[in-house]
């Protein structure tokens, strides 16, 4: 949970500005090639490949990820990064309208699988997919922002939220046509992302510039523009970070001091504890405090749970 990548990847995960295909990819992350096809040459058939590698189930993936943890075994964590190749290319799919080859998005994604697989710590309780979502976004929106046309466009995390949201806010407030966005509207769409106007008026020129116009023709028939391919709706990495964040820390609430203690220490510390540091520290057995550290655990996971699901009834 502690190794999720931050609105920007971390340096040592950066994606390369300019990928050179699934062996070069691999390279990158010292994982053996994804398939032996190179989505940026040929996209179909490689959709077509990715759909030959079984799904796991939740045993199958924590028996691999327990192969590659401890014994360095490249052969289970390269079905880990296989059984998830579908996932990378549906999230992918969501940045098309960046005006970038859908191929160059999926193998930026697949870098971030790969540090995902690298980092995958199966004794949490949380399945690689929820958390290798995270670092295949953050590697795809830096390649958007290192490569669009707008180069260096967001550099801190506020502006790269903005780059993400504005076009979905100007939708939402049904001033997709506006060229200056009116006072109210800038206001309306800083306010909601907590960013300066000024910076709302400065993004959205950029963005509906010449170069980058939503009415620009995909082809040179004129059939489809840029804004048919706009990103989804669906919410962006700082907004489900922040849902997941509080309710991970509603769902602390729900344990006593020490079940909160022992489970800090064990799941959520850079630095876990032994099991022999915290029973010399609370003075009980090994197992008791595993016992108090799974009970924690079920109950972060019933919280959570319910949370989902009453936003999901609100909704």
């Amino acid at each position: 949970m502690n190794d999720q990548p931050s609105s920007s990847a971390p340096d040592d995960s950066a994606p390369p500005s300019s990928p050179s295909g699934s062996t070069a990819i691999a390279r990158s992350a010292n994982l053996p090639a994804t398939t032996s096809v190179d989505p940026t040459s040929n996209l179909s058939r490689y959709l077509q490949e990715i759909r030959k590698f079984p799904l796991l189930s939740q045993e199958e993936e924590f028996m691999l990820a327990k192969r590659w943890t401890e014994q360095g075994d490249v052969d289970a964590a390269h079905r880990m990064v296989t059984s998830h190749l579908r996932l990378v290319a549906k999230i992918a799919m969501g940045y098309r309208g960046y005006g970038l080859p859908l191929g160059e998005l999926i193998s930026e994604g697949n870098v971030g699988l790969m540090q995902a697989v690298k980092r995958f710590d199966p004794d949490k309780g949380f399945r690689l997919a929820t958390y290798a979502m995270w670092w295949i976004k953050a590697s795809i929106q830096e390649y958007v922002l290192h490569t669009w046309s707008l180069v260096k466009i967001g550099t801190t995390a506020a502006q790269k939220k903005l780059f993400f949201n504005l076009r979905k806010m100007k939708g939402q407030i049904q001033a997709m046509e506006e060229g200056d966005l009116s006072p109210e509207n800038v206001e309306k769409i800083a306010t909601a992302l907590n960013v300066p106007e000024q910076d709302v008026i400065s993004m959205n020129r950029r963005l509906t510039a010449p170069d980058s116009s939503l009415n620009a023709p995909l082809r040179v028939d004129g059939e489809g523009e840029w804004q048919d391919w706009l990103v989804d709706d669906s919410p962006t990495q700082e907004d489900e970070l922040g849902d997941r964040q509080e309710m991970l820390a509603a769902a602390m609430k729900t344990l006593n001091e020490r079940e909160r203690h022992i489970f800090t220490e064990r799941r959520l510390s850079d630095n876990p504890k032994t099991l022999e540091a915290l029973s010399e520290e609370y003075d009980i057995s090994r197992e008791r405090v595993r016992q108090i550290e799974v009970r924690a655990f079920e109950k972060i996971q019933k919280s959570i749970r319910n949370a989902v699901i009453d936003n999901q009834i609100a909704e």
